[in-house]
């Protein structure tokens, strides 16, 4: 029988490729939205698109249930596992009324309680919940381990000088940073080799070259080649760049600047800065000294992590 593996694309889809060795899932079907980086990132896997969903997007939701409940009655499941977001609602609605087994880990942006995705799966029945924060591990949700845990920050004996630079702001379509770019062609001398993926960001001085979104396997190219990665406050770019050896200069979107739905990205940065694995900044702060200190450290593996706990089934919902 076949594991379902859903995600929305960018940093649900990153996390959840990231914990497959930890699943322990070697017969799995993907369920994600058709992008660059689903295309590049699941090449040679088992793949079925559905439409995109965005935050919050109620019809985009109901139609991709429909979707899950023909899949489900086609064929015979063994799991559905999911990081978010609301294509995980989805696809647990119907697979829960089927009896199959659930999973929902939760982001690791999430730092101090569920996401809406997180609390919608806990008061659904018989699905079992996983964060990678401890701090509030209590009742159905049970302390995972987190995606970071492998990673290990390494200063340079000697910091490497700043030409080569990859800059990703993510991919989401609905929010923008343009602060960020703005103040990044401020501050970026004309004469450095800059890689920029801006998603949807557009500003009156846009950067030469810049493009709306990079293939993943060129993204992480370009990373192994850069001297620094700067990069909006999303997992997936943190883990690229982490995977690619860099202490990103790491700079969260704000809510108040409607740069996205609320302040996970502030929290990520806060527990990354903590562990020392990226250098946080805010977007109006940014210096070129921060590139440089950023190019004064690396990221090395470590140990493989462990799978995740094969806990008893906690019942959820009502």
């Amino acid at each position: 029988m076949t594991a379902l593996l859903v995600a929305s694309t960018g940093g649900h889809l990153a996390e959840l490729y990231d914990l497959v060795p930890r699943l322990g899932v070697p017969d799995r079907r993907w369920v994600t939205f058709d992008s660059p980086q689903s295309r590049s990132l699941l090449d040679g896997e088992d793949v079925v698109h559905v439409p995109p969903a965005g935050t919050r997007d109620f019809r985009g939701a109901m139609r991709n249930m429909l979707l899950a409940r023909a899949m489900l009655r086609g064929h015979r499941y063994e799991r559905v596992i999911s990081t978010g977001a609301s294509v995980a609602i989805s696809f647990f609605v119907p697979a829960t009324a089927a009896g199959v087994e659930c999973t929902y880990i939760e982001s690791a942006t999430r730092t101090d309680g569920p996401s809406l995705t997180g609390r919608l799966a806990a008061r659904l029945p018989r699905i079992r919940l996983f964060t990678q924060h401890p701090s509030w591990a209590s009742g159905p949700w049970r302390y995972g381990g987190s995606i970071f845990d492998a990673f290990h920050p390494m200063p340079e004996p000697e910091p490497r000088p700043v030409r080569k630079v990859v800059v990703t702001l993510g991919t989401h379509g609905g929010y923008t940073f343009p602060r960020l770019l703005n103040r990044l062609v401020d501050i970026l001398p004309p004469e450095l080799d800059v890689l920029w993926q801006v998603g949807g960001t557009r500003i009156d001085r846009m950067p030469p070259g810049a493009r709306c979104e990079v293939p993943i396997a060129e993204m992480r190219a370009a990373m192994r080649e850069a001297d620094v990665v700067i990069s909006h406050g999303g997992v997936g770019s943190a883990l690229a760049a982490m995977q690619t050896g860099h202490r990103a200069l790491y700079v969260p979107r704000r809510h108040a600047h409607g740069e996205h739905v609320d302040d996970h990205q502030v929290q990520l940065a806060r527990e990354l800065a903590r562990r020392e694995l990226v250098v946080a900044r805010e977007a109006d702060e940014l210096t070129f000294a921060d590139l440089e200190t950023a190019a004064g450290w690396s990221v090395r593996t470590g140990p493989a992590v462990a799978p995740f706990p094969s806990t008893p089934l906690v019942t959820t919902g009502v």
